[in-house]
């Protein structure tokens, strides 16, 4: 029960800070739209911050999804054997590992530009680079534990959102 409450306070600060950033994102958009087209002048930080604010809302998008299932599934697939416990038993240890992989290749990845970016400041802001990266790496390794636990846990897939084949 205490993981229940953890997870809904995790997913609640995560929505929470993912609209902070959406709104933060667009307050300073459209200021400097009205600013550039309307006085001939804008701020010259507000594309360095709404790209840094993008990449970390998409990411933590992406994070809070998995667990809620929203990702792509083969739910076709998954569905077509669903009356055969072994093979869908196999289909979902098989899906849990390519996401594990798809992860990890993933965390890899953005470390090394996490990494890249140590050293380097952004233009205008001056924050560190590698705060573009970093979400990247937040994201899949939080989606990698979650898939492992899943897995470890042998949680079957959840199919429980239609087929959506036209």
């Amino acid at each position: 029960m205490k993981n229940a409450r953890f997870a809904d306070k995790v997913m609640r600060f995560t929505q929470g800070a993912m609209a902070a950033g959406l709104g933060v994102m667009a307050v300073v958009v459209f200021i400097n739209v009205v600013l550039r087209y309307g006085f001939g002048s804008g701020i010259a930080a507000s594309e360095e911050l709404s790209r840094l604010l993008f990449v970390w809302v998409v990411f933590m998008g992406a994070a809070a999804a998995y667990p809620a299932g929203e990702h792509m599934a083969f739910t076709s697939l998954a569905a077509a054997v669903q009356g055969r416990p072994r093979i869908f038993g196999a289909l979902t240890v098989l899906i849990r590992l390519l996401v594990i992989a798809a992860c990890a290749m993933l965390a890899w990845g953005a470390w090394q530009q996490v990494v890249v970016g140590m050293g380097s400041r952004s233009v205008v802001l001056g924050y560190p680079t590698s705060l573009l990266p970093l979400p990247a790496l937040l994201c899949a390794l939080s989606m990698g534990v979650m898939a492992l636990i899943k897995l470890i846990q042998r949680t079957p897939l959840d199919l429980g959102h239609g087929v959506e084949v036209e």
